[in-house]
């Protein structure tokens, strides 16, 4: 039995494990171990095991994500979703829809933070979702916003998919974070338009603008108003530094936040400012960079008394239990991959679509279908992990006339466009189970028809970043 053979089998073999709700990971590492004794000997996969599972874990780059995840944790437990969408509110709850395009305003900015679309979801189902109702919009329109709201938790740099791609397929964390900001920001523009056309075209979806009570958000207390400064001259001083300018565009530009920006959510806009700005101009690495955004999470919530030793366990506990989670998936995504190298099927399939005459972008099309079609069926990270292995060497062998890494960054940020699209799409997609879990009351069928609208902007970005890859490599070229 060829090697090719035997890896097709195992495909269809984790597959089946995976239907019968058997762990991601576990799936495959048994399959993966299985494999490689089969293609090798039990002898030569117990001397691999003995050195690569240390080997993998102790690499430094790897502590990148539980310190993004513990960042989005305390962020979520210092009730800066909840401001930054009473911030949204004032300035966008006098339109028709304002309150939804609120939810994607803020969902943005909580992203710069967060790192995870799970959580995301998770948190403004709890601060935005009873907001809305009450408010009279339409259950199944305001839980489809929330759960696309949620994907930009991933969209918006940084972005804990962004970190295991990067990882996998050894490309540089910060160009990545650097790719994915202008299509995550056309996502959230996409978003905001979408909400526009449909309560344009259906106007029970929301409330007339004149009925609702908008408010804004009530001014800190003197701790906010300092940490917010505090974290205001951090910024200035990141921004003078890297971009070079001189103290009158500075204040100017601090003008405008103090102007345009509530008290209340400047602490949280410095972070991001902070740490993806520091990642960009090269202050810090990205591993440093989430320290620092964690540290001065802490501090800040502690500073405006929301966060209280209980919230701060709570958080390392989520922390702990989600990289556990994440890093079981890479070991058995790591041990997968060895088998699919020694079946030689990742090369077989770049040398034979490579020789077939396809363009390249027919195969790039057909992949990125077939991602969404995974997608739907299948959680996000093992999605990842689970085609690299195969994807990644055809990409790398097709000629789009660009240098082998700039199609590597793009081919990530169109990865992660679909994964957005697979974290909604019916029959599964995983934020919105996790919004119908908090919205009992909302049908899980109003969801999927409240997010459709929203995957057809997401099909059209993700076709205007296949025809324009300097959508998303400008900012790399720019920075570099």
């Amino acid at each position: 039995m060829s090697g090719a053979t035997v890896a097709i089998i195992g495909f269809a073999a984790m597959l089946g494990l995976i239907a019968v709700r058997a762990p991601i990971g576990l799936a495959m590492l048994v399959v993966g171990a299985a494999g490689y004794m089969t293609l090798s000997s039990p002898t030569a996969f117990f001397g691999y095991m003995k050195t690569n599972a240390y080997h993998q874990f102790a690499n430094y780059t790897l502590s990148v994500i539980p310190l993004f995840i513990l960042m989005g944790a305390l962020a979520e437990r210092a009730g800066i979703a909840k401001a930054l969408f009473k911030s949204a509110e004032g300035g966008l709850g006098r339109f028709r829809g304002g309150l939804a395009m609120a939810v994607i305003g803020a969902c943005t900015a909580f992203g710069a933070i967060c790192g995870s679309s799970v959580a995301t979801t998770a948190t403004f189902g709890r601060a935005a979702l009873p907001e809305l109702l009450r408010h009279r919009y339409d259950g199944g329109f305001s839980t489809g916003t929330i759960a696309v709201g949620g994907t930009l938790g991933i969209l918006i740099p940084p972005s804990v998919i962004l970190v295991v791609y990067a990882i996998t397929t050894e490309q540089n964390i910060a160009k990545l974070f650097q790719a994915a900001l202008i299509p995550g920001l056309l996502a959230a523009l996409f978003y905001c338009i979408t909400i526009a056309i449909m309560v344009r075209r259906n106007p029970s979806l929301a409330p007339d603008a004149a009925t609702v009570a908008v408010k804004r958000a009530a001014q800190p207390a003197w701790p906010k108003i300092l940490g917010g400064l505090a974290l205001l001259a951090i910024g200035a001083q990141v921004v003078r530094e890297q971009l070079a300018w001189d103290n009158a565009a500075v204040f100017a530009m601090l003008a405008l936040l103090v102007m345009f920006v509530d008290v209340a959510v400047m602490p949280a806009i410095m972070i991001a400012v902070v740490v993806v700005g520091g990642i960009y101009g090269g202050v810090f690495t990205p591993t440093e960079g989430a320290a620092v955004g964690s540290i001065t999470m802490l501090l800040v919530g502690i500073a405006q008394r929301t966060l209280g030793p209980r919230d701060i366990m709570d958080a390392i506990r989520q922390t702990a239990e989600t990289s556990g989670m994440i890093f079981i998936i890479l070991l058995g995504a790591e041990i997968f991959g060895a088998f699919l190298a020694l079946s030689r099927l990742p090369t077989i399939a770049a040398e034979t679509i490579g020789g077939s005459g396809y363009s390249p972008y027919v195969v790039l099309v057909a992949m990125l279908a077939f991602y969404i079609l995974l997608g739907a069926v299948m959680d996000e990270l093992a999605m990842i992990l689970l085609t690299l292995p195969v994807f990644f060497p055809v990409i790398q062998a097709l000629d789009f006339g660009m240098p082998p890494d700039e199609v590597a960054i793009w081919f990530g940020i169109l990865v992660l466009i679909v994964v957005g699209i697979g974290l909604t799409a019916p029959p599964i997609g995983l934020n919105v189970f996790v919004i119908s879990a908090l919205a009992r009351e909302v049908p899980i069928s109003a969801t999927y028809r409240g997010v459709l609208p929203f995957i057809l902007a997401d099909i059209i970005r993700l076709a205007l970043v296949v025809a324009f890859p300097a959508l998303g490599l400008w900012l790399v070229r720019a920075l570099s």
